[in-house]
């Protein structure tokens, strides 16, 4: 019996949304798309959210992921930038979760881990060792959407693993994970 799944990758970024899907058919990955959603000639904060909503939304009807693979915010100095990349990353999810879609969060250095075994690797040899693994003929010219195709391998690596990731299976399962969060 043959057993398929395809799995949704997500790089979150108000500049650059990348993003890349493989298809798992019987324990053996395939390589689908990987592309990027350019923001960078919108000013507004809030119309780059919606963009990235509705990008979300349009990869989930078009390809029916199984799964949403997302790599979580770095923690960096920049507290604006901490929140902009928050919310792109909440957006993402929403739509996500819109469709109950099981999300998996994973942090930069566990998808770097996966990938060349090094959590301190560079973009390029994430997108090198990328090329290798799916036999990709060439690397795009920005990495952002070999940063959300490595999340989606990330996944494929650790399936039936216990995660240190968050993961919501849905609004119920997010809001019960979350409940000290959640005003009554």
């Amino acid at each position: 019996m043959s057993t398929e799944k395809i799995i949704l990758g997500i790089d979150p970024g108000t500049t650059i949304m990348g993003f890349g899907l493989i298809k798992v058919v019987n324990k053996q990955m395939q390589f689908l798309q990987l592309n990027e959603l350019q923001l960078k000639k919108y000013d507004d904060h809030y119309v780059k959210l919606k963009l990235i909503f509705e990008r979300t939304i349009e990869l989930i009807d078009t390809h029916h992921p199984d799964e949403i693979a997302i790599e979580a915010p770095f923690f960096g100095k920049n507290v604006q930038s901490m929140l902009k990349l928050g919310r792109a990353q909440g957006v993402a999810m929403a739509a996500g979760l819109s469709r109950d879609i099981p999300i998996t969060e994973y942090s930069p250095k566990k998808i770097k881990m996966a990938i060349t075994g090094n959590g301190n690797a560079s973009k390029e040899q994430v997108a090198k060792m990328l090329q290798s693994l799916l036999q990709l003929k060439e690397l795009p010219k920005n990495l952002d959407s070999t940063d959300g195709l490595a999340a989606a391998v990330c996944h494929f690596y650790n399936a039936g693993k216990i995660t240190i990731g968050k993961s919501y299976t849905g609004w119920d399962a997010f809001v019960k994970q979350n409940e000290g969060r959640v005003k009554k």
